[in-house]
C-alpha cells in the first residue's frame, strides 16, 4: 500500500446514521481519495456474570433484578406522592361538601385542616390500607397545605384551591422529625438513605423538606431557618438603575447595557413540535407512548430550567450592583391577550423577573419601586421632560421635538424609571424627616402633603393609599402622574 495512503477511520453503531457516514466514505473513495476505510465499533467488556456463565436465562433474570433495585427508590417515592396527591383531593372534596351544607343549613359546622387530618386518620387503616405503606407524613402535610391554600384563598392571595393530577402534582412533604440530612445524602422514611447531587448549602435549624417529580426526576427542597442573611453580601449601591422590560430585549438598563433573553421556547420550538407529533401518534397506553411522554416532559423541562437560570442570574447581578432598582408595572395579562406577541411574552417570564427581583431586594437591603401602569416611561423625553401623544409599539427610536435629543426607547424608558425612582426616594426621606420633627401636627400634616402626593412607599410611615393588587386599575389620567410604590 502506497506511503501516502490515509487511513479514515468511521465509529459504526448499527443506526442510520453510522451507515450514512460509511456510504459517504466510500463515495470519497471512489472519488479518487486516497485512503483506506476503517469501522470502529466498541465492545462492552462483558461482566463477571457473563464471564462466570454462559446461561442466558440466567443473566437475563439478574440484569431484570438489577433493574427492579434501581427503580425501587423511584417506584417509593411516586407511591407516596400518590398518597399525599389523594389525602389532598379527597380532603378538598369533602370540605367543599361541607360548606355547601353550611350554607343550606347553619347548623352544619364548617370543617378545618385539623378535623380532616382525624378523620382521615380513623378511615385508611380500614378503607384505605395501601396509605399504610408509606410514611404518614405524607397524607397529614398534603391536609396542612391544604388549609395553607384555604387561609391564602380567604386572604385574597391566591386563588380557590384546586384538585391535584397526577403527573403534574407529584410531590409531598416531610417535617423535621421524620427525615434526616447527611452530606449528600437524605434518610426518607420507608426508603431509608436516598443519594442526592450535592449536600445542603445553609446552616440553620431544617423546617421541612418537599420531595417533587420533574419528567422523570426527583427533587428535594429543603427549608431552611437561618439566623442571617450572612450567605448574601449586601447590595454595593452603584446608584439607581431603572430596568425597561421588552420581547426584543429581556432587560434594557438605564446604564445603557442590554441584556438579551435566551428565549428557550423559540430556540426548541421545532425540537418541541417534532416531540409533541410523535406523541400524538403512539397508541394510548402503550410502552412507546410513555417513553415519548417523558421525552417531552424533560423538553419542557429544559425549557423552563433554562429561563429560570437566566432570570436568577440577571436579578442577582442587579440586586447585587445596585440598591435602588425601579420597574414598570406590567399587564401581563393584557399583553397575553395579543396573539401575536403571546408566545414571545410568555417565554419571556416577566412576573417571575418581578418576584425575584423583589425578594433578592428585601434579603440584601435593597428596594424596588414599581412605577404606575400608566406611567408613560417610553414617550416622555428624559432630557426635557415632553411627552409624546402618541408613540406606535413599532418606532423603536424617536427624536423629540423640544429639545432635539434622538432617543432610544427602551433606553429612555428605563432613564425615566431611574430619575423617578431617585426622585420617589428623596421625597420619601423627606417625609421622613418633617414627620420626624417637633412641630404642631396640623403643620407636619400639610408639609408632609405638600412635599409630594403622587409618590407613596408601601409599608412606610406618612405614604398615601397605596392600590392594592387585584383591584381595578386608575384611569388614564394619571399618565401625568409619578406614581410609584415600594416594595
Amino acid at each position: 500500500m502506497d506511503e501516502n495512503t490515509q487511513t479514515l477511520a468511521i465509529a459504526v453503531d448499527g443506526s442510520d446514521t453510522a451507515l450514512q457516514a460509511v456510504r459517504q466514505g466510500i463515495a470519497l473513495v471512489q472519488g479518487g481519495l486516497n485512503a483506506q476505510l476503517a469501522l470502529l465499533h466498541v465492545q462492552e467488556p462483558a461482566s463477571f456474570l457473563e464471564l462466570a456463565t454462559n446461561d442466558s436465562d440466567l443473566i437475563a433474570g439478574a440484569a431484570l433484578e438489577a433493574g427492579k433495585d434501581l427503580l425501587a427508590s423511584a417506584e417509593a417515592l411516586a407511591q407516596a406522592a400518590g398518597v399525599a396527591r389523594f389525602a389532598y383531593n379527597w380532603a378538598l372534596g369533602l370540605w367543599h361538601d361541607i360548606h355547601q351544607l353550611h350554607k343550606l343549613d347553619p347548623d352544619v359546622a364548617p370543617t378545618s385542616e385539623a378535623e380532616l387530618r382525624k378523620a382521615l386518620n380513623a378511615l385508611k387503616r380500614e378503607h384505605y390500607p395501601w396509605m399504610l405503606e408509606v410514611t404518614k407524613c405524607a397524607p397529614q402535610m398534603a391536609i396542612k397545605n391544604l388549609g395553607k391554600a384555604f387561609d391564602n384563598f380567604f386572604a385574597g392571595r391566591s386563588g380557590y384551591p384546586r384538585f391535584k393530577t397526577k403527573g403534574r402534582d407529584d410531590r409531598f412533604t416531610l417535617s423535621n422529625d421524620l427525615f434526616r440530612v447527611d452530606g449528600c445524602r437524605i434518610h426518607i422514611p420507608k426508603l431509608k438513605w436516598v443519594r442526592m447531587r450535592e449536600p445542603l448549602r445553609f446552616s440553620g435549624k431544617i423546617i421541612s423538606a418537599t420531595i417533587s417529580r420533574v419528567a422523570d426526576r426527583w427533587f428535594v427542597s429543603i427549608t431552611v431557618d437561618t439566623p442571617t442573611n450572612s450567605h448574601l453580601r449586601p447590595a454595593e449601591n452603584q446608584g439607581a438603575v431603572g430596568v425597561d422590560l421588552g420581547v426584543a430585549a429581556l432587560a434594557t438598563l438605564s446604564t445603557g447595557e442590554v441584556i438579551v433573553g435566551p428565549k428557550p421556547h423559540k430556540a426548541l420550538l421545532a425540537r418541541l413540535r417534532r416531540l409533541s407529533r410523535s406523541l400524538s401518534r403512539k397508541q394510548k397506553g402503550s410502552a412507546n407512548r410513555q417513553k415519548a411522554k417523558i421525552k417531552l416532559a424533560r423538553l419542557h423541562a429544559r425549557i423552563a430550567a433554562i429561563r429560570v437560570d437566566a432570570l436568577h442570574k440577571l436579578t442577582s447581578d442587579l440586586t447585587r450592583r445596585f440598591h435602588t432598582i425601579a420597574i414598570e408595572d406590567l399587564n401581563v395579562r393584557g399583553m397575553m391577550k395579543n396573539r401575536r406577541l403571546a408566545r414571545a411574552i410568555a417565554d419571556m417570564g416577566f412576573f417571575e423577573f418581578r418576584r425575584q427581583l423583589e425578594y433578592k431586594a428585601a434579603m440584601r437591603g435593597g428596594q424596588v419601586w414599581v412605577a404606575d401602569r400608566f406611567y408613560p416611561s417610553s414617550k416622555t423625553c428624559s432630557c426635557c421632560g415632553h411627552k409624546l401623544e402618541k408613540l406606535d409599539l413599532s418606532v423603536r427610536a424617536w427624536t423629540c421635538p423640544s429639545c432635539s435629543t434622538h432617543h432610544d426607547r427602551d433606553v429612555n424608558a428605563a432613564i425615566n424609571l431611574k430619575n423617578m425612582a431617585s426622585f420617589a426616594t428623596q421625597k420619601t426621606m423627606d417625609q421622613r424627616s418633617i414627620l420626624c420633627t417637633n412641630e404642631p401636627l396640623a403643620q407636619t400634616i400639610a408639609k408632609a402633603n405638600a412635599v409630594s402626593s403622587t409618590v407613596s412607599a408601601c409599608g412606610e410611615e406618612g405614604s398615601g393609599p397605596v392600590r392594592q393588587r387585584g383591584t381595578k386599575p386608575a384611569s388614564r389620567k394619571q399618565e401625568e402622574n409619578n406614581g410609584f410604590s415600594q416594595i
